[in-house]
C-alpha cells in the first residue's frame, strides 16, 4: 500500500512538474509575443516620427513634430542628390574629407534649394566630440561656409536669430534637435558616445535655458538617424564610462556583453533617457527608426565604410523669418 501511494505521489509530482513547465513555456511565449509586438509598435511609432521628402531630386528626412511647430525648416540629408564622386558620392557636405570644395558648395546649394535656405545664412559647427555649446548670433552668419570660423571644439549650436541655418555633420553619431516654440529658439547638437556620456542633450537644454529662458517641458526634440545597437560594437572601456554615467537600472536597456568580450551599445535609448531626465516630455520626443550603418547605400556611415567616409551629413535648423 505504501509502495502504491509512493507511486501515486511520484506520478502526481511528475504531472505537477509538467504542468508548471507548460505554464512557464506559455508565459515565456506570451512574453516573447508581447516583446515582439512592443518592438514592432516601437518601430512603427519611430517610422511615423519621420518622413522622407524629395525636392528637385534631393531626398532628405524631416521630423513631423518639428514641422508641426510651424517655426523651423530642417532636414537630415541622405547621400543622394549631390555632385561629389567616388566614396564621397554624392551629397557630401564636409570640407574636411578631401573633396573638391566647389562640389561641396554645390551640394550645399542643392540642399538649400530643397529645404529652403540660402548658403549665406549657414553656420557650421567644429566637432571634436566635446560637450561645448555655442550661442550663434547675427555676427556668425556664414561662418564655416562664406567666412572662416573663429571658434573651435564646438559640437552644439543654439540660436534665436531668425533666418540662421545651423549645421552639424555626422556619419553614425547621434544628431539632437531642439525647438522651443515658446521662446522661439532652436538647438542642434552632435552626440557620439563621448557626447552621450557627458549628456550633450542635457547640456544643450541648460544652455538654451540660460540664454533664452527655455523650459524643457516646452521643447520639441528629435533624435536623428544614426548607428543602431545591432551595428554598434564597443570595447569594455566605453561601457565603463556608460556605467559611471547611467544608473544601473538602465544598463540592460543600453548594452549587453557578447562572447567575444565586446559589447553592443544603444545610443538612441541613452539619449532618449537623457532627454526624459532633463525634463522633455515623452510625447515631445521623436526617435530615428533608421540606422546609418544598416543603410550605407542611402546614408553615410563611418563604420559601414570601415572609416573611409565620415562626417558627411547635413543637420540643419532655420528659425522662421517671421519670428
Amino acid at each position: 500500500l505504501r509502495h502504491m501511494n509512493e507511486k501515486k505521489i511520484e506520478k502526481m509530482e511528475e504531472q505537477e512538474k509538467k504542468r508548471q513547465e507548460k505554464e512557464e513555456k506559455q508565459a515565456q511565449q506570451s512574453a516573447n509575443s508581447e516583446k515582439r509586438e512592443g518592438e514592432e509598435q516601437k518601430k512603427k511609432t519611430e517610422a511615423e516620427d519621420m518622413r522622407l521628402v524629395e525636392k528637385n531630386g534631393v531626398p532628405y528626412f524631416v521630423f513631423k513634430n518639428l514641422e508641426n511647430t510651424g517655426l523651423v525648416r530642417h532636414g537630415f540629408s541622405t547621400r543622394l542628390g549631390g555632385v561629389s564622386e567616388g566614396f564621397l558620392s554624392s551629397m557630401n557636405l564636409s570640407f574636411t574629407r578631401g573633396d573638391d570644395p566647389e562640389k561641396v558648395r554645390e551640394n550645399f546649394r542643392r540642399m538649400g534649394t530643397a529645404i529652403g535656405f540660402e548658403t549665406k545664412d549657414l553656420v557650421l559647427s567644429d566637432q571634436t566630440h566635446t560637450a561645448n555649446v555655442r550661442r550663434v548670433t547675427e555676427a556668425d552668419r556664414g561662418k564655416g561656409f562664406d567666412k572662416e570660423k573663429d571658434y573651435t571644439d564646438t559640437d552644439g549650436l543654439i540660436t534665436n536669430v531668425p533666418g540662421l541655418m545651423l549645421v552639424t555633420i555626422y556619419a553614425d553619431c547621434v544628431p539632437l534637435y531642439f525647438v522651443d516654440p515658446v521662446h522661439k529658439a532652436i538647438g542642434l547638437s552632435h552626440s557620439g558616445w563621448k557626447g552621450t556620456v557627458h549628456r550633450m542633450g542635457k547640456v544643450t537644454l541648460e544652455r538654451m535655458a540660460e540664454e533664452f529662458g527655455t523650459r524643457p517641458e516646452d521643447v520639441q526634440a528629435a533624435i536623428g538617424p544614426s548607428i543602431c545597437q545591432d551595428c554598434y560594437e564597443v570595447s569594455e572601456d566605453v561601457i565603463l564610462e556608460f556605467q559611471k554615467a547611467f544608473e544601473e537600472k538602465y544598463w540592460e536597456k543600453l548594452f549587453y556583453k557578447k562572447k567575444n568580450g565586446k559589447y553592443q551599445l544603444e545610443l538612441w535609448e541613452a539619449n532618449h533617457i537623457i532627454f526624459l531626465k532633463a525634463g522633455i516630455k515623452e510625447e515631445h520626443i521623436s526617435m530615428p527608426g533608421i540606422c546609418t550603418c544598416c543603410n550605407p547605400e542611402f546614408l553615410f556611415s563611418h563604420r559601414a565604410s570601415h572609416g573611409t567616409v565620415s562626417y558627411t551629413h547635413l543637420r540643419a535648423h532655420e528659425t522662421s523669418q517671421d519670428l
